[in-house]
């Protein structure tokens, strides 16, 4: 369950999920594709031993999108239909037009959908309510809203904010690179994008390099800003922070997954797995969120 990517949302100020969450989000349950439908989606269980829709940790609660979506390939429905128009004109002695041809289209659309394989994907997401985070476990903007759009419909409505600070992150993040170390509980890693400013905008992808060394710190010394940056957190988490506050590539280092490997059953391993994570993720925002200079509206 450690996440992997976070993109973040601030909830209001002393938010807490109202009673009845559970059951909410199990009248929006997921229910596979049926028949002519393309897609469905809708909650799971985010935990494989509980049918229950949120798991409740301390202060984290997390929940869990289920997408479904009906494969068709561009492929098979163009060889069939090549088959059928060309059997039509043999047949009549007469061409198929644009129409007709679109037509016969989405009748093997409609003949093929029902016996369609399907392929899933889930989404997680975590509201820790002692910072006022919602994190969901997403590189994809588009997948993070639709998790918000999601529950929104569930819960009748749901108040978030994007994480907008007094200093960009790119700024700060170009000022530790040309500085040659970061600041706080922080530490460079090994990896950087910059881009370029301008009508022409190119970029650079540094990876598994010192970023302290003169050819780095150049890039930014001839004006290139730093969109993504390796950075590691008093030694138990290593993320990249983007340009826009999110984090990709998250990996929680030996010492917070070995605290959480203490429990003896599923249940109880994945509620100490939450909480130490929830918990040193919260930790590395808010101090970020500081070095930035605070949050704003």
């Amino acid at each position: 369950m450690w996440y992997k990517n976070a993109i973040i949302y601030l909830l209001p100020n002393g938010w807490q999920p109202e009673a009845g969450l559970n059951e909410k989000l199990g009248q929006a349950a997921f229910t596979p594709c049926m028949g002519l439908d393309w897609f469905s989606e809708g909650f799971v269980p985010p935990t494989p031993f509980s049918s229950d829709f949120v798991f409740t940790a301390q202060n984290s609660n997390r929940v869990c999108l289920k997408h479904e979506e009906k494969v068709l390939p561009a492929g098979v429905i163009r060889d069939i239909l090549d088959e059928r128009v060309a059997e039509i004109q043999e047949a009549e002695a007469r061409n198929v037009e644009r129409k007709e041809k679109q037509q016969l289209k989405e009748q093997i659309v409609d003949d093929l959908l029902p016996r369609a394989l399907t392929q899933s994907r889930r989404t997680e997401a975590i509201f820790d309510t002692e910072r006022g985070f919602l994190l969901v476990n997403e590189a994809s903007d588009k997948r993070a809203e639709q998790m918000l759009i999601k529950l929104r419909e569930a819960l009748g409505g749901l108040k978030v904010a994007m994480p907008h600070t007094r200093e960009s992150p790119a700024s700060l993040m170009t000022e530790w690179l040309l500085q040659g170390h970061a600041e706080g509980d922080f530490e460079l890693g090994y990896n950087v994008l910059l881009q370029g400013v301008g009508d022409v905008v190119p970029k650079v992808k540094i990876s598994k390099k010192d970023l302290t060394h003169p050819e780095v710190i150049q890039h930014a010394k001839n004006g290139m800003k730093v969109v993504e940056l390796e950075l590691e957190w008093r030694e138990q988490i290593s993320f990249t922070l983007t340009q826009n506050f999110a984090l990709k590539r998250i990996r929680f280092l030996d010492v917070l997954q070995e605290e959480a490997e203490q429990g003896d059953d599923a249940a109880s391993l994945t509620f100490a797995s939450q909480i130490i994570m929830t918990t040193a993720l919260g930790g590395m925002l808010d101090e970020l969120a500081n070095l930035l200079g605070g949050w704003v509206d």
